[in-house]
């Protein structure tokens, strides 16, 4: 029996400026909008998924020899003893000790696995929100809960003189799938009106451009 647990600049930069030149026709359809603006903004996963930078605290029931506190490395992969090399990115917890609990099985009889994340170091990255284009200061910014379309504009200093706001667009990957959502700031910020100051999740990534001349 099993027992298994988990923990309930310029790349950043370099992936918005991609993700968003790839999207830049234009709003999604009304279907898939309303698709991204139903999922759960409070988190982008419904369980962690482990990634490079995260430590995890393999545990071997009754061998505290072949239990080790490691790094998930560059290259995804965390060092067990006997087992040898073991892919952690882009695996659950639970996932992670399934496998080494099977592999484990060629030397010990029965063995009893369990892997927790000590450190989230992936999601430092990957559970942040970006503001770029017409603002004061383009940032990158740690989700919190609640937080709205208005909260990040006003985190990036608030909109230039030359920001076309009415065209903004938030940009939110759903399913692999990039859904363009048209935000109208100059309405948020002018006149009161909030109907597209939607909850962000994370990961997503508020553009604002300028004007044309």
């Amino acid at each position: 029996m099993s027992r298994k647990y988990s923990l309930p600049g310029l790349p950043l930069l370099l992936a918005a400026v991609t993700l968003i030149v790839g999207c830049s026709g234009g709003p999604s359809s009304n279907e898939k909008i309303r698709r991204a603006l139903s999922v759960n903004t409070s988190t982008s996963v419904d369980q962690y998924v482990l990634g490079a930078t995260d430590v995890v605290k393999v545990s071997v029931w009754r061998n505290e020899d072949l239990s080790v506190s490691v790094p998930v490395r560059p290259d995804g992969k965390i060092s067990v003893p006997l087992v040898g090399d073991v892919q952690a990115s882009d695996r659950t917890p639970t996932d992670l000790a399934n496998e080494i609990e099977e592999r484990l099985g060629e030397y010990i009889r029965q063995p009893e696995v369990s892997v927790v994340v000590t450190s989230m170091g992936s999601h430092e990255f990957n559970d942040r929100v970006r503001v770029t284009g017409a603002v004061q200061q383009p940032v990158s910014v740690p989700h919190r809960a609640g937080m709205t379309v208005l909260d990040v504009v006003l985190n990036a200093g608030g909109a230039t003189p030359f920001a076309s706001l009415n065209k903004a667009m938030l940009y939110r990957k759903v399913d692999g799938e990039v859904i363009a959502i048209p935000i109208r700031l100059e309405d948020i910020l002018n006149d009161g009106d909030v109907r597209t100051n939607y909850s962000i999740r994370p990961g997503d990534i508020l553009s604002v451009p300028e004007r044309s001349f």
